[in-house]
């Protein structure tokens, strides 16, 4: 029997070594690579000569001479989608950068498409505003023209529900990738002395959006409180100049992005506390890595954190807020939230758990003829409709489907 033909798009590639996305892809393969035949499309600007594998884990790697990430994303997955039109049953689109094409590709195809809008990708402030304005507009092509559309946290589906009448399904990511009970070896202290000690730590790249500003200014009045932070510093004028002004305190580490696994985990692994600065995009992988590991969470308090931490993290909205946090945890309080976050990781963020709702998502594009609005079907017949068989639980349908429109 053929296996139904799965190309993967918007990702830099496998191996997996960069972010979300790629990791993401990665344990798709790894996990369903036996019921699918997986292309995945690489950037060959991140991976040198010899690091460009024909196949990866059963999975064929077709590589594009352009960068997956910037302005290149716009052009990057056109030409993927393009050339896996050409043997592919399923396109599974991470991110809205090519979905100015999708009209076209329903119109003289019949393939399908599964699209991840990946969080709200316009409201980020690292983009320029023609930039978002393309995001916006992409967004929106996005979600009308895929068979499905996927977010990664509930409250992204509530504003795509809202803005497109339409029911995103909610898949987010996987965490037990992460390596946990790590013990630094005296190489590893050596390296990285802080292991010796407690300390606070955030995992992200650096950007105002994810309030590293706010992080460093209130640690920064704490010397009694060690804070490690791991980010893309050199990448930006706004990280470059945090790592001026930070550098100096001897109670905070800024090091530069590290990407092998088991050292990454380490120094996670062996904090007392995660801060997630986080204030837009959806389910970031990072917050629920570092649940998995059993860390306490001190989050930004905006919807989709809170979503993803079940409302019981600790959550601030500025320096005031988290200082206060700071100053007042006790350990015993620490314990408690670490125990819940771990709970939750592992009853909701497992690979395989992840990997089972995409096959149910492949299987349900081949089923389902249109997508599923927010309104029932039965809310378009008529009043005099409803009337006519007397049903109490229908007779205000039409005015709920009319007051939540107007709403």
């Amino acid at each position: 029997m053929m296996k139904t033909k799965v190309a993967i798009i918007g990702t830099v590639g496998l191996p997996a070594k960069y972010g979300g996305f790629e990791t993401l892809a990665a344990h798709l393969v790894e996990e369903l690579s036996n019921t699918y035949d997986f292309t995945v499309y690489c950037s060959s600007k991140k991976y040198s000569g010899k690091e460009r594998y024909k196949s990866w884990k059963g999975a064929h790697l077709k590589y594009i001479p352009l960068d997956a990430n910037g302005i290149q994303s716009i052009l990057y997955d056109t030409w993927s989608i393009i050339h896996s039109l050409f043997f592919s049953d399923v396109l599974l689109i991470l991110g809205v950068a090519g979905a100015w094409l999708l009209p076209f590709v329903k119109l003289f195809t019949n393939k399908k498409v599964i699209i991840s809008i990946d969080g709200i990708e316009w409201k980020r402030d690292k983009w320029s505003l023609p930039a978002k304005l393309y995001l916006w507009w992409a967004e929106k092509l996005a979600v009308k023209f895929s068979d499905i559309d996927i977010s990664d946290n509930e409250s992204i589906q509530d504003y795509t529900s809202l803005r497109y009448n339409t029911i995103s399904r909610v898949i987010e990511y996987g965490a037990d990738h992460t390596k946990i009970n790590l013990m630094p070896t005296p190489e590893n202290i050596e390296e990285y002395p802080f292991l010796q000690d407690e300390y606070a730590v955030k995992v992200c790249r650096i950007e105002p959006e994810n309030h590293v500003h706010t992080i460093l200014e209130v640690f920064s009045e704490f010397p009694e409180r060690k804070l490690v932070m791991v980010g893309n510093w050199n990448n930006s004028q706004y990280g470059i100049e945090l790592k001026r002004q930070y550098s100096d305190f001897e109670n905070i580490y800024l090091l530069d992005p590290i990407y092998e696994q088991e050292i990454i985990d380490l120094i996670r692994g062996n904090a007392s506390l995660y801060v997630h600065g986080h204030s837009a995009g959806g389910t970031n992988p990072s917050l629920v890595e570092a649940m998995f590991l059993g860390l306490p969470i001190i989050s930004n308090g905006v919807s989709y954190n809170r979503t993803t931490t079940e409302n019981q993290a600790y959550y601030f909205s500025n320096a005031e807020e988290l200082k206060k946090i700071v100053a007042q945890l006790k350990k015993e309080d620490l314990q408690n939230c670490a125990i819940s976050m771990k709970r939750i990781a592992e009853r909701r963020y497992t690979w395989k758990k992840i990997a089972r709702k995409y096959h149910n998502l492949i299987e349900e594009a081949f089923a389902a003829k249109n997508k599923t609005k927010v309104y029932p079907a039965i809310g378009n017949l008529e009043k005099k409709i409803l009337e006519k068989y007397n049903l109490e639980h229908l007779k205000n349908i039409q005015l709920f489907n009319n007051s939540s429109e107007t709403a």
